[in-house]
C-alpha cells in the first residue's frame, strides 16, 4: 500500500470569516505571510505525497493562481535582485503535481472527498482539510498516519482529545487503543451533544483511504444540513472493514474560527526572526496594559508605538 496522492477539500464558503471570504477564500488568509492553503499543501509534500487534486468552489480562483506561475512578477523581482523573494514564489509552482476539480453545489465533505474519485482510481489516498494547518517537530502528521495505513493496509483517521465543550463541532470516534497511540475504530459520530459523544477523541482534519471509501459515500444519504457526512461514510465503512485511528504526536491549528486563527498568526509570528523581538515586546506590553485595565488607554496609541520600536 504505497499513497502518493492526496485530496484537499478547499470549497466551503468560509461564513465564518466575512466580510473577508465574500471575495477571498478562507484558505487564502495568510498566517503572516503565507496562505493557509500553502501550510496544508507543503504538509502533503513532506509527507511524500507527489500528487495533489484541490477541490474549489466559486470564487476560488486565487487559489489556483497561488499554485501557478507569476512570469511579470518572477521577472520584476529578479530584475530587483530580489533573490529570496523571487525562490519562494517559484518553490510554490513546484512543489507537486497540483490539480484542481470544481465542487459546483456546496453539500458537505463527502460530496466533495466524492468528486475526486477519477482522479483516485484504484489508489489509496489522503485527504487534509484545505482550513486547517498540523504540525509536529519530527514527523509531518499526514506522514504518521500514512505509515499506520501502509502497516495495517487500512484506512486511517488522525485523533485528537478536546475538551467536553467543544465535542459539538468535530466528528468523534470511539474504539479501543491496540498498540501504541493507535485505535480500532468501532464507531464514529458526527457533531454530537456532549452527553451523547461516546468519547473525547475529535477527528483532526487528516484521512488516509483506501479507495472503498467511494462504495461506501455512494451509499451514504445526506445527514446533518442535508449534506453528505463523511463520518456517515466511514461508519458504513467499518461494519464491511477495519479502520484505524491515530492519536498523532503534533498540534492542530483549526484556522476555521477567528480565535484560533488570531492565536495561530501570533505563535507563527513569533517564528519569524525579521518580528519575533518587536512582536515579542507588543504582547508583553499588552499584557501589561491588560493586568492594570483602569490604565489601558482609550485610543490604543500605545500599540503602533512598541509594534515600531
Amino acid at each position: 500500500m504505497r499513497i502518493t496522492k492526496a485530496v484537499i477539500p478547499a470549497a466551503g464558503f468560509g461564513t465564518r470569516f466575512l466580510p473577508i471570504t465574500k471575495a477571498q477564500p478562507k484558505e487564502m488568509i495568510p498566517i503572516v505571510d503565507t496562505p493557509v492553503i500553502q501550510y496544508v499543501v507543503e504538509e502533503a509534500v513532506e509527507s511524500g505525497i507527489t500528487d495533489i487534486l484541490l477541490i474549489i468552489g466559486r470564487g476560488k480562483r486565487a487559489v489556483e493562481e497561488h499554485f501557478d506561475r507569476s512570469f511579470e512578477l518572477e521577472n520584476i523581482l529578479a530584475e530587483k535582485k530580489m533573490v529570496a523573494e523571487l525562490a519562494s514564489i517559484q518553490r510554490i509552482t513546484k512543489m507537486a503535481n497540483i490539480h484542481f476539480i470544481w465542487q459546483k453545489e456546496m453539500r458537505g465533505l463527502g460530496d466533495a472527498i466524492n468528486h475526486a474519485r477519477y482522479h483516485i482510481g484504484n489508489e489509496p489516498f489522503a485527504v487534509l482539510l484545505g482550513d486547517t494547518i498540523a504540525r509536529s517537530s519530527w514527523k509531518p502528521v499526514t506522514r504518521q498516519l500514512m505509515d499506520v495505513a501502509e502497516k495495517y493496509n487500512s484506512s486511517v483517521v488522525a485523533l485528537e482529545e478536546v475538551a467536553p465543550e467543544l465535542i459539538p463541532r468535530y466528528g468523534i470516534m470511539d474504539g479501543p487503543l491496540i498498540e501504541g497511540n493507535v485505535l480500532l475504530a468501532r464507531s464514529f459520530v458526527e457533531k454530537p451533544s456532549i452527553e451523547d459523544a461516546p468519547s473525547n477523541l475529535a477527528i483532526a482534519s487528516r484521512y488516509i483511504f483506501t479507495p472503498d471509501i467511494f462504495k461506501y459515500l455512494d451509499r451514504t444519504k445526506p445527514g446533518k444540513n442535508n449534506e453528505i457526512q463523511i463520518t456517515d461514510a466511514m461508519s458504513l465503512l467499518i461494519k464491511d472493514h477495519k479502520m484505524y485511528g491515530v492519536k498523532f504526536d503534533g498540534k492542530r491549528y483549526d484556522i476555521g474560527n477567528k480565535l484560533d486563527f488570531i492565536k495561530t498568526n501570533v505563535l507563527f509570528g513569533l517564528e519569524h526572526e525579521d518580528i519575533n523581538d518587536s512582536l515579542k515586546n507588543w504582547i508583553l506590553e499588552l499584557a501589561k496594559q491588560l493586568k492594570s485595565p483602569s490604565h489601558f488607554p482609550e485610543n490604543n496609541s500605545y500599540i503602533y508605538t512598541s509594534v515600531n520600536q
